[in-house]
């Protein structure tokens, strides 16, 4: 089965460069130079060929990760008839938005959106409002974009693009968006390096260096998470750099691991909805890692990257006592240009966390110090 491939760097431009509408907006892009947006991917849908054209602009101008959508269902033409399927889907969607049923189904897209900080959504829009497949993929994949800074690209041929980003914030309602959508369009579309570089530049996006991520680890596990905006978080995180913590937590409740700390912080409790991912301080000195949802007065000390209830039910071993759990900063672990060309006879390869994996994982993984699409 076809699977879509994530590249970095020049080989990608290239390739996207060469499916482009334009040569000479690519070389435009170029002369501009390169924004560095950190660990960032941009997940794109194209129908026509547009966006495909503005994704290449945009991978040259950021070289961030790309991802590519794509309809299960190959070779319909979403605009015959007066764009009769495509029409009928964006209304299906319409008439029952919470049900997956209503969402055309999308080739497997194989992504740990977890290792990113910056996601940059590029899509066209059909009947004003976003591209089906495109609001396939986030409405299977929202709740891991939840707290991750979002910017939006839209293009079209003349119709506004009011509806798609209503789209966009109802399917990732809990993102950070990083400021105003980008409407490209065929009046402006010559112009489009130029708008994305000045776009670019007025975005909110995270910096690697703007936020000092928690590393959570459980028998050799890691996730990361964000530190909350309290002064427990801050003090939490300043303990750990001394080093790493370890604690020994235990189910309780159906929802929450917890135990102590060993250390008391500040406390600014307040009557809390906690969620799944949510990382809390309890009574001072506990911490509670949430796999399901509690209200209670609570101080926020962060919360977990991109992870679906039921994979933090796993990470945390839910229903489980005496769980071995380690805190820490371990920032670098997670830098990719940091990891060694194996000398073993054997290929190791790691996750984008940098975590080493089995031969026979699939997806976008790390060998020798590069990514590729790993197959076995």
């Amino acid at each position: 089965m076809a699977q879509t491939l994530l590249k970095r760097g020049m080989a990608l431009v290239a390739l996207l460069a060469a499916m482009a509408c334009s040569s000479g907006e690519g070389v435009e892009a170029k002369a501009q130079g390169q924004t560095d947006l950190g660990k960032a991917l941009i997940v794109y849908y194209s129908f026509t060929g547009n966006v495909r054209s503005i994704v290449s602009q945009l991978s040259e101008q950021t070289g961030a990760d790309v991802v590519e959508v794509q309809p299960a269902e190959e070779g319909l033409d979403y605009a015959a008839n007066g764009y009769e399927i495509g029409s009928s889907l964006i209304a299906g969607i319409r008439q029952h938005p919470n049900d997956a049923e209503s969402y055309p189904d999308i080739k497997p897209i194989d992504i740990d959106l977890a290792a990113y900080d910056n996601i940059i959504l590029c899509t066209p829009l059909w009947w004003s409002q976003m591209a089906a497949p495109m609001q396939t993929f986030l409405f299977r994949n929202g709740q891991k974009l939840a707290g991750k800074h979002v910017a939006l690209i839209v293009s079209s041929s003349s119709s506004g693009i009011s509806s798609t980003v209503a789209d966009a914030k109802r399917l990732v309602p809990d993102a950070v968006w990083t400021g105003d959508a980008l409407w490209i369009n065929d009046r402006n579309r010559s112009q489009s390096s130029t708008l994305i570089a000045n776009w670019l530049s007025e975005q909110n996006f995270q910096t690697t260096d703007e936020t000092m991520k928690l590393y959570i680890t459980i028998d050799g596990q890691t996730q990361a998470a964000t530190f909350a905006d309290t002064q427990a978080a801050q003090e939490l995180q300043a303990k750990l750099q001394d080093g790493p913590v370890d604690v020994t937590l235990n189910s309780s409740g159906g929802f929450e691991i917890w135990g102590a700390l060993g250390f008391s912080l500040t406390s600014s409790d307040e009557r809390i909805n906690a969620v799944p991912g949510d990382i809390i301080l309890y009574d001072d000195s506990n911490i509670c890692l949430l796999y399901g949802s509690n209200t209670w007065s609570y101080t926020r000390l962060g919360k977990f990257d991109g992870l679906s209830q039921s994979q933090l039910r796993d990470f945390l071993k839910a229903g489980e006592s005496g769980i071995k759990v380690r805190l820490s900063l371990q920032s670098d672990a997670t830098k990719i240009k940091n990891l060694k060309a194996s000398t073993d006879a054997e290929e190791q390869v790691f996750n984008l966390s940098g975590q080493q994996m089995g031969q026979t994982t699939n997806g976008i993984l790390v060998s020798k110090g590069r990514k590729v699409a790993h197959n076995k």
